[in-house]
């Protein structure tokens, strides 16, 4: 027994002495002052060697070589996800890259002076700067860090600047001279461990992560974007209109604004409405900046990214929308990442001008009384977060159907317990398929996330008419009539119809509502009208009615007046006959509310027509409420 334990303390001690060698011999080897490039690969020697299948003649039975293998795989599936947007595998893998570096990284030597000079602001680079801004900030305020940033700061205000020429122009952008001088009213002071965890942030983006925009990505903004200014090749640029007498001779601000950025130098960031292009960052290369384009959309595996393809559009795994375009298709490389909206959104929390409520009654009463309804308005005017906002309104037994190009508008995460699925397109499944699928299906209401092409146009015409309760979708259309006279050209261009006029009234069929978006310069969104759609066909039973009244008033006046049928009543009838058929419209449309000098105003009644069509569709309970917001607004009163 005694010589069992000395045998126990005798390992041990030959054990200690061991571990003291490797780590006496790991210190010698740690050199004073890393680069970039030296521990990016002392990173990646060591993440290969993990990663690799292990040796079974290193185990001492399966138990411990099952558990290593699981290790490492563990970590091969989080190094391929992990720039997927899954914040999850990206911490995972930050943490790895933690333990690797801290070694080499000491409070004495000089290492940190190559990679980020904590010590020395002087030395730091706008980028370090706002590395280190974004990560204080982070530990205050997590995901909402770059939003509070903005706020202080006031980043997202129109600031005056100088244009290639020399010229005044305002724009949104953040610069060097706005980081540093934030940066000099907060003087972070960064501890040892801070200082690791920032440089592991800083070699993970440039070996895994997204570059420059990978911290910023995670943030609650509404999206960013690359590769959309600049130029595209390294050529000189020559001031328009100016001699080189001239042009040495400029002001500073002058000659500052004619160094044009190149394409791989473009970040821009979309902030409450708002692009705001970030100048003090830069992917340094096309290389790079190509590296992102063909890293950031390859969540769920959708294909390479070729030159006969041109671009692709894909969701990433926290649900933001992702487009890759590449020359030839586009001029450079490109992307854009287009957040929306997790948290459940409110009809309240996004109509909040004088006169909402109003508003938000009548969006409501609208899906309750099953009308057809159109949200459009140009790109970030908040077609989606309000489409996601008004479902909330739908009554809950009714299935719900939806059609995207990509997955964003996530509605089963919004609302778990109601009968939602969603389709979308594929390589090899379009959108008209995917919407001839619905037909088979229980769905009652469908919802497409946006009416872009012509047969997916074509076919929710078809839908609204025969296959669903009711529909609502997302369109560009800038105003009413070109919202009809898109959806008409769309079912002329697919061959459903030949005659323009038959094809209007089909889509005048079935578009009841319009709810139409817009945004200042300022970035606030607001509805700038509510239009209510009635087919003239509603309206010509009234008019021959009070026609033939006219008429027969007419006759019994003066009886004595004998009829004529000279060649001068039937030319008359044939022009007026010729006139209705050519410049009649087979629709009428009102807004019913407008948004006026900073307020919702109720400019016209809903027509008959919709209120008892409403009426039939609602509850009970919701056709009373219905009668008596409508009576005590003092608008209108149903009988």
């Amino acid at each position: 027994m005694m010589s069992t334990g000395v045998v126990l303390l005798f390992a041990l001690g030959m054990l200690y002495r061991l571990r003291l060698k490797q780590k006496s011999i790991v210190e010698a080897a740690v050199p004073s002052a890393l680069t970039w490039e030296e521990i990016d690969q002392i990173v990646r020697d060591q993440l290969q060697k993990w990663t690799s299948d292990p040796y079974l003649d290193h185990f001492a039975n399966d138990e411990p070589y099952r558990r290593e293998l699981m290790r490492r795989s563990m970590i091969r599936q989080s190094l391929r996800s992990c720039h997927s947007g899954d914040r999850l595998q990206k911490e995972y893998v930050k943490d790895i890259i933690v333990e690797i570096i801290r070694p080499f990284l000491k409070p004495s030597n000089d290492c940190w002076k190559m990679l980020i000079p904590f010590d020395d602001p002087i030395q730091l680079s706008a980028k370090d700067k706002f590395d280190i801004l974004l990560y204080i900030y982070f530990q205050r305020y997590g995901l909402e860090a770059m939003h509070e940033i903005v706020q202080r700061y006031g980043w997202d205000q129109l600031k005056d600047q100088f244009g290639s020429e020399g010229e005044q122009e305002q724009s949104y952008a953040v610069d060097e001279d706005d980081i540093s001088q934030a940066y000099r009213q907060e003087r972070p002071v960064v501890k040892h461990e801070e200082r690791i965890r920032i440089i592991a942030q800083r070699i993970y983006e440039r070996y895994k992560g997204l570059s420059v925009i990978d911290e910023l990505r995670d943030m609650r903004i509404e999206g960013v974007s690359g590769g959309v200014n600049g130029l595209i090749q390294a050529t000189p640029l020559v001031p328009t209109g100016s001699s080189a007498g001239s042009y040495y001779g400029a002001s500073r601000n002058a000659v500052q604004a004619s160094k044009v950025p190149h394409s791989y130098d473009s970040v821009w960031m979309f902030y409450q409405g708002k692009s705001i292009r970030l100048g003090f960052l830069s992917f340094d290369s096309e290389r790079e900046l190509k590296r992102v384009c063909q890293t950031i959309y390859k969540h769920g595996a959708p294909g390479p990214l070729t030159e006969v393809d041109g671009y692709r559009v894909n969701d990433m795994k926290d649900g933001s929308r992702v487009v890759v375009m590449r020359p030839p298709f586009s001029e450079s490389w490109a992307f854009f990442v287009r957040k929306f909206e997790r948290e459940q959104p409110s009809l309240s929390r996004l109509i909040t001008a004088n006169g909402a409520e109003d508003v938000i009654r009548l969006l409501q009463f609208l899906m309750k009384g099953a009308r057809i309804t159109a949200v459009t308005g140009a790109q970030g005017s908040g077609k989606t977060t309000l489409l996601m906002a008004l479902v909330q309104s739908i009554y809950a037994f009714y299935p719900l159907r939806v059609q995207e190009q990509a997955f964003e508008l996530h509605l089963r995460q919004l609302y778990p317990h109601r009968n939602i699925l969603t389709l979308r397109e594929t390589e090899s499944i379009s959108g008209q398929s995917g919407l001839d699928v619905q037909k088979k299906t229980d769905g009652v209401v469908h919802i497409l996330g946006e009416v872009a092409t012509d047969p997916v146009a074509a076919w929710m015409i078809q839908m609204a008419q025969v296959a669903s309760l009711f529909t609502i979708f997302t369109h560009h259309a800038k105003t009413f009539p070109d919202l009809i006279g898109a959806l008409r050209n769309s079912l002329l261009k697919t061959g459903m119809f030949h005659n323009e006029r038959i094809a209007e009234q089909q889509v005048v069929q079935v578009i009841h509502f319009n709810i139409h978006l817009n945004k200042n310069a300022n970035g606030t969104r607001y509805i700038e009208r509510i239009t209510e759609c009635v087919p003239s066909e509603m309206t010509k039973g009234i008019q021959s009615h009070k026609g033939l009244l006219v008429r027969e008033d007419m006759n019994q006046q003066d009886v004595s007046i004998p009829s004529s049928n000279s060649w001068m009543d039937y030319r008359n009838a044939a022009i007026q006959y010729y006139d209705d058929q050519i410049n009649s419209s087979s629709y009428t449309y009102k807004n019913i509310i407008e948004f006026q000098n900073g307020r919702y105003v109720w400019v016209n009644e809903i027509s008959d027509v919709h209120m008892q069509a409403m009426l039939s569709q609602m509850t009970d309970y919701d056709q009373e409420s219905f009668r008596g917001w409508m009576a005590s607004r003092g608008e209108y009163v149903v009988a």
